[in-house]
This record gives structure tokens, sequence and C-alpha cells, in this order.
């Protein structure tokens, strides 16, 4: 039997799981909100063009209308100012939306702190527990935010100082950027934390991690369904030429 053969047999027996690590796209589903003077991006909407009725006897369809960071969501590196001139969301090779995925859990500390920032002596910390970060490979930030998803009050957590959610240090993003990994993975609604405005460089994931041609993936779930190694992961935006980005489904294979 040959390797694909082999590895078809095995989804087909369940001896490798696919976990969906997508949130669900829907009207309600959580959107980032910039201060006023800045351009918003549009919630997620359908518009029902016909469903078996005099607008399409036979047929059911929609009409949708949203942000390209909307949702589960790939962020392309010319989404950020550092990778203007780098890819676009169509111009990702689609080799480099799959690889093997390391989760690193901060659940309780996330919990305990909502602003929580992963550090540099924290990555330092899991690699000599774990092995490198996966060359080719993404990264997962795990930190519960998820449990939050159906909630958009909840999962904002904003006050009149903005949102208070995890994310990483400007030390870390740029220690990021300097690894072999296809890109960072979180459960928020972007990459950096909800406070990242106010940080030195602003937004530093994505100064850093973007501008160095990684990829970014947002409003994961069910990474408590991973192994801390041994986990694939496969993203799959829309092409959307000239794209800063796209929802994408997102999921893992895990062998049980």
């Amino acid at each position: 039997m040959t390797g694909l053969a082999q590895f078809a047999a095995q989804l087909l027996a369940g001896e490798i799981e696919v976990v969906d690590l997508t949130s669900p796209l829907h009207a309600g589903t959580p959107i980032l909100q910039l201060p006023p003077q800045w351009g918003q991006t549009q919630p997620f909407q359908l518009e029902e063009i016909s469903r078996y009725d005099d607008r399409g006897p036979a047929w059911y369809w929609n009409n949708i209308r949203t942000g390209e960071h909307t949702g589960t969501h790939l962020d392309a590196p010319n989404h950020w100012v550092t990778g203007k001139d780098a890819e676009d969301v169509a111009q990702i090779p689609p080799g480099r939306l799959i690889g093997p995925a390391v989760v690193i859990d901060k659940v309780r500390e996330a919990t305990a702190d909502p602003d929580y920032l992963l550090d540099v002596e924290d990555l330092e910390e899991w690699q000599a527990q774990h092995g490198e970060l996966p060359a080719a490979g993404w990264l997962l930030f795990r930190t519960g935010w998820s449990s939050r998803g159906d909630d958009p009050a909840s999962f904002a957590n904003a006050d009149e100082n903005g949102a208070h959610t995890p994310g990483v240090t400007p030390a870390a993003a740029a220690y990021l950027a300097k690894t072999g990994l296809l890109g960072f993975g979180v459960e928020t609604v972007g990459t950096d934390a909800g406070q990242a405005f106010g940080f030195s460089p602003a937004f530093p994931c994505h100064e850093a991690v973007l501008g160095a041609g990684k990829y970014g993936l947002t409003q994961l779930r069910n990474l408590d369904r991973l192994p801390v190694t041994g986990a694939v992961v496969i993203a799959a935006p829309l092409p959307i030429v000239n794209g800063s980005g796209s929802p994408a489904r997102v999921l893992a294979l895990v062998a049980r």
C-alpha cells in the first residue's frame, strides 16, 4: 500500500481524526472593532437569493457580505504595512497552507489575567521540554478564549480602555518572526493582544510576523483536542486576488 493510500485508509478507519478548529460563521460571529475614526469591517451577512420558490423553484442560495478578516481567518503578509510588498492571500503557495502544528497552553495564565502576554521565556521553556518549533509549521497559542466565542461582548472583553484579551509581547513577536514557522494561530479575534495598540511597536505580532512573510490564524477553536506536538494543520482560505486575508476552514489531523 502506498503512503497516500495508507493515509486514506487510516482516515476511513478513524486512526487519524480530523478536528475542526473553525468557529461557525454567522451574523453573530465576533468581529474586530476599531476606533471610530478608522474604517470598519462588516459583520457576516447572508442575503437570500432564492429558496425553492418563485425566485428559483429547485434551488436555495445566498449572497454573502463580510470582511476578509471575519471569524476564523488567515492574515496574509500584505495585511500589514511591514508586509505590503509581500504575498496577498491568493499568492500563498498551497504547500504553505499545510504543516505540522504544536500547541503552547497558557489557559491558566489567561484565565487569571485576560491581558496575559506570551513572552520569549515561555517560548524557550516550551522548547526545552518539547523540542524546537517546527520548521514550516504552525505554533498555536491556547488560552481558552474560544469558550467566549458565542458571546461577542465577552469575547471582546472591552471597557473604556479598550479590549482585554491575551497576546504576545513585542519581544516574543520578534522572536517568532525569526523562526522557520509558517505562522502563528490564536483563539482571539486577532493575533495581537487587546491592548497591543499601546505597545512599542504597536500591534507587534502583525508588525513582526506578517512583516517576516508569515501568516496569522485567528478565532480558532478546539485546541484542547490537539496534542502538544504531532498534529498537522490545514488552513484553507479563499484565494481572493489582491486580498489581505480570508475567512478559512482550518482543520487538524491527529493520530489516535
